[in-house]
C-alpha cells in the first residue's frame, strides 16, 4: 500500500492526495491509499484504493471534457504521458509504484468551494431532512423516504476546509465569494457533469446518488480539478439492491462510515483502526465500482 510519499518539491499533503510541483505549469498529484471518513484521515489504508481513484478520475475527465475542460494532462504511467523525465528530476526518478496512482495536471487557481450535487436523498441530507424537512437549509417535498430521488438534482455547496469539517454554504455566500456569474456557472456545470455521470453509470447498473466536484480558473477559464466521480467523492448505489425506504447497498466508503458509527466513534480525531475484514470488503467495493463503470478490471 502507498500511504505516504516522500518526493521532492511537495506543495501539499491532503487527506488522500499528495501534490508535487513538476514545473511552473504542471503538478504531479499522487492518490495514496489513505482513506478519510467524516473529514478525518483513518490510521488504516485500503489496498488498491489509490489506483482506483486515480484511474477512474482519468476515465471521467476524458468522458466529460466535452462539457467542461479539466486539469488532466495524462495519467503518470500512461503511454501518452509527456516525457518530462529528460528535463525534470522528479519525473526522472518517479518510482513505478507511485506513477501508477498519479496524474500529471495543469495548475489552476482553486475556487474554495466544494460543489456538491445530490440526485437522491441519502447520508447527511437524509439526516437533515428527518430533523427539519430541509436539505442544506432548503425546503424539500414532504413524505420523502431514504434513497428517494429528488424531483431534480440539487446544488448544495460547502466550504473547502483544510482542517475539520466542511460547512454548508448558502447561495448568497457562494455569490459573495465568486460573484453572480461564476456562481451560476458553477451550479450549471456541476449539474451537467452530474447528469452525464448519472446516466452513464445507470446504464452499467450503478446509481450515482450524489457527488462533489472542485473547480479552478486557468487563464480565466473555468476547469474541473482534483478528482471526479470517484467512490471517495461520490455515493454509488447498486441498482440491483436499490429500494427506497432503507439504507442502500453502495460501492463507496459508506461501508466504512457505517462500521465507524457502529463503534461509537464521535467523528473527532483520532479515528479507530479498521479490522482486516472491513479493509478487504472496502477494497472489493472500490474495485467493483471501477469494473462496472469503466468495463475493465484493474
Amino acid at each position: 500500500m502507498l500511504i505516504e510519499t516522500q518526493l521532492p518539491n511537495r506543495l501539499h499533503r491532503g487527506k488522500v492526495r499528495d501534490t508535487y510541483r513538476i514545473n511552473d505549469d504542471l503538478l504531479l498529484m499522487v492518490t495514496t491509499d489513505r482513506i478519510s471518513a467524516y473529514d478525518v484521515v483513518l490510521p488504516t489504508g485500503i489496498p488498491d484504493k489509490g489506483r482506483v481513484l486515480n484511474k477512474i478520475s482519468g476515465f471521467w475527465f476524458d468522458q466529460t471534457k466535452h462539457i467542461i475542460p479539466n486539469h488532466l494532462v495524462a495519467l503518470a504511467d500512461a503511454p501518452d504521458a509527456p516525457s518530462l523525465g529528460e528535463t525534470n528530476s522528479l519525473m526522472a526518478n518517479l518510482p513505478p509504484e507511485v506513477a501508477r496512482q498519479a496524474m500529471i495536471a495543469k495548475e489552476a487557481d482553486r475556487i474554495d468551494i466544494e460543489c456538491v450535487i445530490r440526485g437522491y436523498i441519502t447520508g447527511s441530507a437524509w439526516s437533515e431532512y428527518q430533523r427539519h424537512g430541509t436539505v442544506s437549509g432548503k425546503p424539500m417535498p414532504s413524505g420523502m423516504v431514504e434513497g428517494d430521488p429528488f424531483p431534480e438534482p440539487i446544488f448544495t455547496p460547502t466550504t473547502k476546509a483544510e482542517i475539520g469539517h466542511d460547512e454548508n454554504m448558502s447561495d448568497d455566500e457562494v455569490v459573495a465569494m465568486v460573484g453572480v456569474d461564476l456562481a451560476r456557472r458553477l451550479e450549471d456545470v456541476s449539474k451537467a457533469v452530474f447528469e452525464f455521470g448519472h446516466d452513464f453509470a445507470r446504464e452499467r447498473g450503478v446509481i450515482l446518488a450524489d457527488t462533489k466536484m472542485e473547480f479552478g480558473l486557468l487563464q480565466g477559464q473555468l476547469i474541473l480539478i482534483d478528482e471526479l466521480l470517484t467512490p471517495d467523492s461520490s455515493r454509488f448505489l447498486d441498482m440491483e439492491g436499490y429500494e427506497p425506504g432503507k439504507s442502500q447497498p453502495s460501492f463507496d466508503k459508506q461501508f466504512v462510515r457505517d462500521y465507524l458509527t457502529e463503534q461509537g466513534w464521535d467523528r473527532n480525531p483520532p479515528a479507530p483502526e479498521l479490522p482486516d475484514d472491513i479493509v478487504a470488503k472496502t477494497a472489493d467495493r472500490y474495485l467493483e465500482a471501477y469494473r462496472l463503470i469503466t468495463g475493465e478490471s484493474l
